[in-house]
């Protein structure tokens, strides 16, 4: 396929979820967009079981790239997707998500008249029947409200649902695969382009369902590498502001703890505040956790 007739390159890593990955490439199936316009390139990050039997399902449906590495983590898997990328823009999104149909015809329109930007779309919880996973997807939620509610001053998107141009991604440097887990790259990425100059746009009408099913402990684990991956992020940005680590004043915590209880939601609004707590308690661990492993850095 000639480079310049494709639009998009969707980007998923994956690993050992042959079972979503399927639902997810169901979900790419059925998008209302041109299948000459864009490709899939799905990125095994080192799975021990077999995905070639899910990649083989969908090869006559989707124009469909299958790559292969070690183990290393979803920032790389992501830039060595992009790598192999032939579409003018990069559309990221994870191996349990479920784009919504006019998912690339919403991007296209966003691109259409904002083509060196990045854009975040609206993420929204699959499973509101679990508990945990409504908490997860409010709290996001909280988060897209705090760094992107001003439509000039947008900072924060989710690497589950964004897209950029290719040619920016790599002038960039990509994901920064220095991150220890799969907690916080998205966030430095987005504070590198900023720091860049280039311009970050929200499009609430482009959806993708995020199907994570969460218990107790997944949960902690979850916010306690969200916190780890806070460090990592905020020593990264210190060291290009050359200045101290900063983070967060009070009052984006209070309002954080009180969220829930002003949200309509499929679970009782005290009970995600809850959860709210229990996450931040996780969260403070994991950053001090890892703010031991790193001592030369400094907090403000």
């Amino acid at each position: 396929m000639a480079q310049e007739l494709l639009l998009f390159s969707i980007i998923i890593p994956t690993y050992n979820r042959p079972e979503r990955l399927a639902t997810c490439l169901e979900s790419l199936v059925r998008l209302e967009y041109p299948r000459a316009d864009f490709e899939v390139i799905v990125v095994d990050d080192g799975s021990q079981v077999s995905l070639e039997p899910v990649i083989a399902r969908f090869q006559e449906q989707l124009n469909l790239k299958f790559l292969r590495q070690d183990n290393t983590g979803p920032a790389k898997a992501r830039n060595t997707g992009a790598a192999q990328a032939l579409g003018k823009f990069l559309a990221f999104t994870d191996d349990d998500c479920m784009p919504a149909p006019d998912w690339l015809t919403n991007l296209a329109a966003r691109f259409a008249t904002a083509d060196n930007s990045m854009i975040g779309g609206r993420t929204l919880n699959a499973l509101p029947e679990n508990l945990y996973s409504t908490a997860s997807q409010v709290l996001i939620d909280y988060l897209y409200k705090y760094y992107n509610t001003n439509s000039h001053q947008v900072s924060f998107f989710a690497s589950n649902n964004l897209a950029l141009p290719a040619v920016l991604f790599h002038t960039l440097g990509g994901f920064d695969t220095t991150f220890p887990l799969a907690a916080g790259e998205d966030r430095e990425f987005c504070d590198r382009w900023l720091h860049h100059g280039y311009r970050m746009i929200y499009a609430p009408e482009v959806h993708v369902y995020h199907a994570h099913k969460l218990t107790l402990s997944t949960f902690w684990r979850q916010h306690f590498n969200y916190g780890r991956g806070a460090f990592c992020f905020h020593a990264r940005r210190s060291q290009r502001s050359e200045g101290r680590i900063k983070v967060e004043p009070l009052k984006f915590y209070f309002n954080l703890l009180t969220y829930p209880l002003l949200q309509q939601s499929s679970q009782p609004g005290i009970l995600v505040s809850v959860l709210f707590v229990v996450s931040q308690v996780a969260n403070v661990a994991g950053f001090f956790r890892e703010r031991l492993t790193q001592p030369s850095q400094q907090l403000n």
